[in-house]
């Protein structure tokens, strides 16, 4: 297996639907939704405007918009969020701006599994 990750450079802008799997670095400018069953880094250059939906998440950067994950999200010192987290676990580092709510926990975990894509489809 290789352990590489994809990474969206501070040159790069994308406007719609991002889906990917495993690990992305993004340093760059999306306008629409990002889903994955994989790990997301949102760098100290990039903005993301719209919907995020992943595993977990660690943000440098700016978001606007809801962040749901099935583990951690993460929130570092410079990141600025504009909008609601559910997550599983959540992390503010000390200098984070977050406006929004947040639902943290095993019932948010239940929650975002709910919307969050699966690698393991199983029948219901």
């Amino acid at each position: 297996m290789s352990s590489s990750k994809n990474i969206l450079s501070s040159d790069v802008e994308i406007k719609g639907s991002l889906k990917f799997s495993n690990d992305l670095i993004i340093d760059g400018k999306i306008e629409g939704e990002v889903t994955s069953d994989g790990s997301l880094t949102i760098g100290e250059n990039a903005f993301v405007s719209g919907e995020v939906r992943t595993k977990s998440v660690v943000v440098f950067g700016k978001v606007q918009g809801n962040i749901t994950v099935t583990d951690r999200c993460e929130l570092k010192a410079n990141a600025v969020l504009e909008g609601d987290i559910i997550a599983g676990t959540m992390a503010i580092e000390e200098g984070a701006t977050f406006m929004g709510k947040s639902s943290v926990g095993a019932g948010a975990k239940a929650l975002a599994a709910k919307s969050v894509p699966s690698s393991s489809k199983s029948g219901s």
